[in-house]
């Protein structure tokens, strides 16, 4: 019998192609039929590679599936998940080899469905980025030879919004929830992104190092990393340490693990302080541009920040020139239309002056 049925109830796929390699795996249907079918067709298709070298067809389903499955393990794994649903909805059934970028561009998913809202481009492109993947991978596998190009979305610039000193000083003042006010403090002190401190045990904290550990699982590069404690955040840990009830350093006052912010809280602060066009990552923003106007090369700021890439600290690269003075005076140039010649006209005059004073001694002089 070339399928069986499993101890759940699954059936499981069993046969031999003509080859001689054995091929076993999971129907993943308690379904008999549907095992069968599946047995039926996956056993046709040896036969017609090995009699016929002929490549099965593959829809963008199955590219989809293979793509999920290598992302299995991945933080964005919902993420992708959804980009695939919407995908298999829209194209799913269409096979990998007579794919266009047609059928991609004219797919792109252009609001969300709930709220009717319209995607940004950059969205737009995060869904593009998964079916672009999937394809990929079919292709790697052999699935098929070529796959359609569709060039990404033009995105704006992305934008830097930053705070003053004082402009931080009044938007914590006008908060009055304190476990909101000590996150948006430490934000500031460390540049740490929201999910890095609401999910900070003081077991990854080690003040003899001065240091906050950010795991693999919490990092946004999937990489673990250590996060800088300046004296501020140093001495705002040992008070709170003495306050402390659980192991997780942030929480509302009963211990528990905080997923999200107040973002009315925040609002409503942000509107007393006077302060337009902040969201709380622009407290990441803010800690890296006074980093910057302090003098902290580029290179160490992106240590300091976790970031990938100097290409993602470049965007805070105007707010400080000064390393740039020294070779700015490297060139120099005078142009004498440029240059006030008032002063070296009359100069001109008085030696023309002099010139005249000496020949009329020298005619005085022959005559005598």
């Amino acid at each position: 019998m070339s399928i069986r049925k499993n101890k759940n109830g699954i059936w499981q796929i069993d046969f031999t192609t003509p080859n001689g390699e054995r091929v076993r795996c999971s129907s993943k249907t308690t379904d008999k039929k549907l095992a069968q079918q599946m047995h039926d067709k996956l056993k046709h298709e040896a036969w017609q590679i090995d009699q016929l070298n002929k490549r099965p067809e593959r829809t963008v389903e199955q590219a989809l599936i293979r793509f999920l499955e290598k992302s299995e393990h991945q933080k964005d794994l919902d993420t992708k998940i959804r980009h695939a649903k919407y995908w298999r909805e829209t194209i799913g059934h269409k096979l990998l080899s007579s794919l266009t970028s047609d059928d991609i561009y004219n797919n792109l998913p252009t609001h969300v469905l709930k709220t009717g809202k319209k995607l940004s481009p950059s969205t737009q492109n995060r869904y593009r980025t998964s079916i672009m993947r999937a394809l990929n991978l079919a292709r790697q596998a052999g699935w098929v030879d070529t796959i359609p190009f569709l060039a990404k979305n033009e995105e704006p610039k992305k934008r830097v919004r930053w705070i003053t000193k004082d402009e931080a000083n009044l938007l914590l003042k006008n908060m009055t929830l304190e476990w909101m006010r000590d996150i948006c403090f430490f934000a500031l002190m460390t540049g740490a992104r929201m999910t890095e401190i609401l999910t900070m045990t003081w077991s990854k904290i080690d003040f003899s190092q001065s240091i906050a550990i950010v795991t693999s699982d919490i990092a946004k590069s999937g990489r673990a990393r250590a996060l800088p404690l300046n004296r501020a955040a140093i001495n705002f840990l040992r008070q709170k340490e003495t306050k402390r009830i659980s192991d997780y350093v942030f929480h509302r006052g009963k211990g528990k693990m905080i997923t999200d912010i107040d973002r009315d809280h925040l609002h409503k602060a942000l509107e007393l302080s006077n302060i337009s066009d902040f969201r709380f990552h622009d407290f990441r923003h803010t800690w890296a541009s006074w980093h910057v106007q302090a003098g902290t090369p580029l290179l160490t700021l992106k240590e300091l920040g976790g970031w990938e890439t100097t290409e993602m600290v470049q965007k805070y690269a105007h707010l400080n020139a000064d390393h740039l003075l020294t070779y700015a005076n490297h060139v120099k140039f005078t142009s004498n239309g440029l240059i006030d010649t008032t002063k070296l006209e009359a100069k001109n005059d008085d030696l023309e002056n002099i010139e005249e004073n000496k020949k009329s001694r020298k005619l005085l002089i022959s005559k005598a």
